[in-house]
């Protein structure tokens, strides 16, 4: 038997979040999507089976379902495991598989739980029927698969993490989409950040098909709004690549005070509690990771202030999950044949 694992490191947004869903970066210059990789981990484990059969499992959503073959699994009308049976049809592996998953990101955090887990599992099935898919060409087939199930258009930013690790900027452009390393201290970097989850699951593609759909429409707010969320991401970028902290710091309140005008329901009174407790303990800036509404906020602070941020956070109600910087991005391994 063939065994196969892969697992791939979640992602914490700083600016230019939602400009990555086509086609919103090309009316407002020069896009940028600004984010880094954090050692939360999506994984999968694929082994090969002699009988044909086809068994997906979830170990952190405590599911499993079963398909006599890959026959089977294509003419099935819906899925207990969407994401992997998505997968699995548009591999379409010669063999017998039991996939297993497992995600460390909490439901609905905000930090790109699903689309990490697609891109271990797309790397595993790539590896294991010898398709040869390039990363780019990976993250076009992930991030079009995920717009399958979740029925609303998908931003790029969310696969780049998974993909290349490190800290990132989403060049979004006419000419297509490039990801380029920003070359940051990740020891500075991780002196610096808190990252707290309110224990609020949300639903990331209502929200971003909400601001979309306003801006589709022309809503001439939204439309404002968007253009400041741009200019935000590429002084962001520029910040990170000088190292001018405090600059990123304003640049993270500028950016969720922008973001907040978009679609109600971004912010929750439990998120405006953390963003004013932590700013009093000294945090630099903060904002809600992914599409907001619950989920996760980072926190930058000065690296003398972390502490004092952290602990504001655990008193108003939050939980401070330990991250790093995850320096390297989806990792296979291959064994037995």
């Amino acid at each position: 038997m063939l065994k196969i694992s892969a697992k791939a490191p979640c992602r914490v947004d700083l600016a230019g979040g939602t400009l990555d869903i086509w086609p919103l970066y090309l009316y407002h210059g020069d896009g940028v999507t600004v984010n880094f990789a954090v050692d939360r981990y999506a994984s999968c484990e694929l082994e090969t089976r002699g009988d044909g059969r086809i068994v997906l499992a979830s170990r952190d959503l405590g599911l499993e379902e079963s398909f006599e073959s890959l026959g089977t699994l294509r003419a099935a009308k819906r899925y207990t495991l969407p994401l992997v049976a998505y997968l699995v049809r548009f591999f379409a592996p010669q063999t017998g598989l039991s996939i297993t998953t497992d995600s460390e990101a909490p439901a609905g955090a905000g930090i790109s739980g699903s689309s990490t887990l697609i891109i271990a599992v797309a790397s595993a099935l790539n590896r294991l029927t010898g398709t040869g898919h390039r990363p780019e060409k990976l993250r076009e087939i992930a991030q079009n698969i995920e717009a399958q199930i979740i029925r609303v258009p998908t931003g790029a930013q969310d696969y780049y993490p998974a993909l290349y690790g490190g800290v990132s900027a989403i060049e979004l452009t006419p000419a297509g989409i490039e990801r380029k390393a920003i070359p940051v201290s990740l020891d500075e970097l991780n002196e610096r950040i808190v990252l707290a989850y309110t224990g609020e699951p949300r639903n990331s593609g209502i929200n971003n098909w909400e601001v979309t759909k306003a801006h589709i429409d022309g809503d001439r707010k939204v439309w404002r709004n968007f253009d400041q969320i741009a200019d935000i991401a590429r002084r962001m970028r520029q910040a990170l690549e000088s190292a001018d902290w405090q600059a990123a710091g304003a640049l993270l309140r500028e950016e969720w005070a922008h973001r907040r005008k978009n679609a109600p329901g971004i912010s929750t009174p439990l998120i405006d509690r953390l963003v004013t407790a932590t700013r009093r303990a000294g945090a630099l800036g903060a904002k809600v990771c992914g599409a907001g509404g619950g989920g996760c906020v980072i926190f930058l602070t000065d690296k003398d202030r972390r502490d004092a941020v952290a602990a504001a956070v655990e008193r108003e109600g939050g939980t401070v999950l330990p991250v790093r910087v995850a320096p390297r991005g989806v990792q296979v391994r291959q064994s037995g044949g």
